[in-house]
């Protein structure tokens, strides 16, 4: 009942705390509640479960910052994946309030920041303090970015029944900047991905910092402040010198079932996470469970994509999400994160190769695959929304496979691959553009080619942040992120801080309207908090 209650209200909470005196204006200001460690740390487990589901599944997260882009589509393949047009309408931008995904990414968000508060309510140790501020934060970053509403609670009403109070844009980030540059010397200072690190915070404050003035008005958002882009460059260079991170020779090896460094058979363990949720194959990891990565393949593989008999079991896939040609073709054909034909025993036992698949597909012998009407499998780069053509409705479209699937141990969903939230490339993308934005262009470009040198790529000899009229130019700073975190959740918020998300691409018009800049807040949630108002359009 507690747990309905928290979500209806959209119960989250945020601190509002000194930054100099996080620690004990917390103990001062938390109600009477019985506390031990093991418990706090139970609590503090199951919020970073939360994250499991949210930033996982194919219909949450992922679903409204990539399906909502160029990068990703799920078109209708007869009478697959209709799904009353629930899929189509983000491509297409004409979703409207009833959309249920977008009111579950509401309702989730409210359960990770209600059950961060509710860790700061038990007594926690300053280390175990700051990881729920950090989780919380989390929560509130994502509502501001995708709702641009955060709704909140003090510790001392964790557990309040009245409407929660809402904070608006500014108030928001304030807040975020507040607690984040709080805790981050309270932190763990390591490589380690899990739990959150100093780095973790780092990289969430830029985030905060680079789409501050997009926050703060969606349609004609201000330059950037040049006082918040050098805080994001000296974010960004403390985790670049901090000696933690180097970028994988293997550029898959960052998704790979190995990526956490507990499976055999695959490349080297990533050295570009920073903040990954901790797989390892078993039920429960210390109080944090496995999450079903399966989906990151199976949402996109055909049916007939791989032989259960001889790979480990399970079956090929979904047969539904797809990306465009102009994505695909914007890569260098020596750049090593468009695609790979072999990638260890996932290639060895099933045919797949990694990446973006495209053209005729074949199996762990070599010979060609076929749908399941018996033409030949080949992923095509024509793709639209409602697939109509019989005979090729199952293959248009290219696949992508960025987490490939450990065919030597495959046990459906519980795989070891290590999702990845926050990564060593992002930081330098992230560092290379406030220079840009900031007027530095050579050393945003210096940044740019050695992360180009790493992955293959022709170097460049100039960059800018975006051409509004060729979202594909290779010689801008959107481009560049979408060839390195193409379907990591990112795609949806950068269109919207280079100001083209708006704008028209391939199976989608302009928008016409700005009312999709945001996500309309839940119907229940307007009934039960009068506090929170139904964005604009809506």
């Amino acid at each position: 009942m507690k747990l309905n209650k928290y979500l209806i209200l959209g119960a989250c909470s945020i601190s509002l705390f000194a930054c100099t005196k996080l620690h004990e204006t917390l103990q001062s200001a938390l109600p009477t509640a019985p506390s031990t460690s093991a418990g706090t740390q139970n609590l503090l487990n199951t919020a970073y479960n939360d994250i499991g589901t949210l930033l996982v599944n194919q219909d949450q997260m992922f679903s409204l910052q990539e399906n909502t882009s160029d990068e990703c589509l799920v078109p209708t393949r007869g009478g697959d994946w209709n799904d009353n047009g629930v899929w189509r309408v983000l491509h297409q931008h004409s979703w409207d309030v009833t959309h249920a995904q977008s009111s579950t990414v509401f309702l989730n968000l409210g359960k990770l920041e209600s059950d961060a508060t509710t860790v700061l309510a038990f007594g926690p140790s300053q280390e175990q303090a700051a990881e729920a501020l950090f989780l919380r934060s989390l929560a509130q970053f994502y509502y501001l970015d995708l709702f641009g509403q955060v709704p909140y609670r003090q510790v001392a009403d964790y557990n309040a029944i009245t409407a929660a109070p809402v904070l608006q844009a500014a108030a928001a980030i304030d807040t975020l900047v507040t607690n984040l540059t709080a805790i981050i010397p309270q932190l763990n200072n390591t490589k380690n991905t899990w739990p959150a690190t100093a780095n973790a915070a780092r990289f969430l404050l830029m985030k905060v910092l680079l789409n501050k003035q997009t926050y703060l008005n969606r349609v004609t958002p201000a330059a950037a402040d040049p006082n918040d882009m050098q805080q994001v460059i000296t974010l960004g260079n403390a985790i670049i010198n901090s000696g933690f991170y180097t970028y994988n020779t293997n550029y898959f090896d960052i998704f790979g079932p190995n990526n956490g460094g507990s499976a055999s058979g695959y490349g080297a363990a990533a050295t570009e996470n920073i903040f990954a949720y901790p797989n390892n194959g078993t039920p429960n990891n210390n109080g944090i469970g496995t999450v079903g990565i399966n989906a990151r393949w199976m949402m996109s593989l055909h049916y007939n994509s791989w032989d259960s008999a001889s790979a480990g079991g399970g079956n090929g896939g979904w047969n539904g999400f797809s990306t465009i040609a102009d994505v695909y073709n914007a890569f260098d054909n020596t750049d090593s994160r468009r695609h790979s034909n072999s990638y260890y025993n996932t290639t060895l036992l099933s045919g797949l190769g990694v990446g973006m698949l495209q053209g005729q597909q074949y199996d762990q012998r070599g010979r060609p695959r076929q749908d399941r009407k018996g033409n030949p499998l080949i992923f095509t780069a024509q793709v639209a929304n409602i697939e109509t053509k019989v005979d090729s409705l199952e293959r248009a479209g290219i696949r992508i496979i960025k987490y490939a699937p450990d065919m030597a141990s495959y046990n459906t969903g519980q795989q070891h691959n290590q999702p990845a939230f926050f990564r060593y490339a992002d930081v330098v993308l992230m560092t290379a553009e406030a220079n840009l934005r900031a007027g530095n262009s050579v050393a945003a470009l210096t940044l740019v080619n050695a992360l180009h040198a790493a992955r293959g790529a022709q170097p460049l000899t100039t960059i800018t942040l975006v051409n509004a009229a060729n979202l594909y130019d290779g010689t801008t700073m959107l481009e560049e992120r979408q060839k390195e975190l193409y379907w990591e959740a990112w795609r949806r918020q950068d269109l919207e801080r280079f100001g083209v998300f708006t704008g028209a691409w391939n199976l989608k018009p302009a928008d016409g309207v700005n009312t999709y800049l945001l996500f309309p807040i839940p119907a229940t949630q307007l009934v039960a908090n009068p506090n929170l108002k139904q964005n604009p359009g809506y």
